[in-house]
């Protein structure tokens, strides 16, 4: 059987071309995400990715997410490189990924809407939310004989200044104590926001879970996120790679830790940090109390935490923490940050906060740290991060 086929005619022909030349322009010149940086460069899709690709290149690092926010809005977001090398699986910004330690700045955006609506108060002495005495917990009967617990505050608890051990499992005989008065100096303590996590759950009766979820997850439609391990993650998170290219597992965290329990995705936390950028949900007086310092930074670098050196280098900068958030004074104003980190994963989130410009880096490998820096300096400006105090060597 022969089919009939019939030619087009003369206009035909020639809207068909027209078409046919249209389509292949679109195709190979696709419209460029565009947008500019704090010192007025503008910056294409086509070189951010010729930057990023080559950094990564340069140090191995498997995979990495980056979102831009101008003016409070997301202007750029792009993942690169393999959320698993096993299967060359890509990331995405849909990719599952370790929240880490950016979980303790969204519990603190939590708390501060806890003191916006008048249920928390900073300054007041976690005994007087306690129904009994903190050593007369399991948790915390190491304290027992020293009373400088009773100085402690939420605020104390949430800018690092409580005197403890960044967790109590770094300490030889694994206790719990106090290695300087509360509120007297700086000193990175996981310990310390677990035991705000405590005052809420104990002294206020607060599932904290549930009010993260409600207040966070489900307000800026966080779909991805949770405190806990969803069966859903499965076939979708990222496996982490160390300094030396060894993989790890994705932990399944079952129990709420608001030190660094936190899953999320690129796309959703890079929605959440917009929306702190812009001071939504909180109005002004509780943004400003968030991220404004309460205690000045006079370590040499964030870690080791109890070191007793000092310095005055940081001083020019103000370098010091606010409720959840690092803080200084950048080339472009007043600023605010959040390292993520642990074994695989290396995370970053900065903003200027009158500017309502921000970075976030989110990346399973921790050899990205290495270019955290040059990253920030060329995608949001060359702000002047405290980058040897965070530990950002290249």
């Amino acid at each position: 059987m022969f089919w009939e086929t019939r030619m087009p005619s003369g206009r035909s022909l020639r809207l068909l071309t027209a078409a046919l030349a249209l389509f292949a322009i679109g195709a190979a010149e696709r419209p460029q995400r565009v947008f500019d940086t704090l010192d007025n460069r503008r910056l294409s899709e086509n070189a951010v990715d010729g930057l990023v690709q080559r950094m990564m290149t340069s140090h191995q690092v498997t995979g990495l997410g980056i979102a831009v926010i101008r003016k409070g809005k997301i202007v750029f977001i792009k993942s690169y490189g393999y959320a698993s090398l096993d299967n060359k699986a890509p990331m995405t910004p849909a990719t599952i990924m370790p929240g880490a330690s950016l979980t303790k700045a969204t519990f603190a955006w939590m708390l501060m809407q806890l003191v916006a609506e008048g249920k928390v108060d900073l300054d007041k002495p976690i005994d007087q939310y306690l129904p009994k005495p903190l050593p007369d917990y399991d948790a915390y009967a190491d304290l027992k004989g020293d009373e400088r617990w009773r100085k402690l505050t939420l605020r104390i608890l949430m800018n690092h200044s409580s005197g403890f051990a960044n967790f109590r499992f770094f300490e030889d005989d694994k206790k719990l104590r106090f290695h300087r008065d509360p509120g007297a100096r700086y000193g990175y303590s996981g310990e310390g926001v677990h035991l705000a996590q405590f005052v809420l759950e104990q002294g206020l009766g607060i599932d904290v879970g549930k009010e993260i979820q409600a207040r966070v997850f489900d307000r800026f439609r966080m779909g991805d996120t949770s405190m806990t391990w969803r069966e859903s993650y499965e076939g979708r998170f990222a496996y982490g790679y160390t300094a030396d290219g060894q993989r790890q597992p994705f932990a399944h965290r079952r129990k709420v830790d608001v030190a660094g329990s936190m899953t999320t995705t690129l796309a959703d936390w890079a929605r959440f940090l917009a929306a702190v950028s812009r001071g939504d949900g909180l109005g002004i007086a509780a943004h400003t109390a968030m991220v404004r310092p309460t205690i000045w930074i006079d370590s040499p670098t964030q870690f080791p935490t109890l070191s007793d050196d000092r310095t005055d280098r940081w001083k020019g900068m103000k370098l010091g923490y606010g409720v959840g958030w690092g803080t200084f004074e950048s080339r472009f104003g007043h600023a605010y940050f959040k390292e993520g980190h642990d074994d695989g994963t290396e995370n970053y989130a900065m903003c200027v906060d009158t500017r309502q410009s921000c970075i976030l880096l989110m990346a399973n490998d921790n050899r990205a740290a290495a270019i955290f820096v040059p990253l920030t300096n060329q995608l949001l400006g060359p702000v002047g991060l405290p980058a040897e105090w965070e530990g950002y060597r290249p």
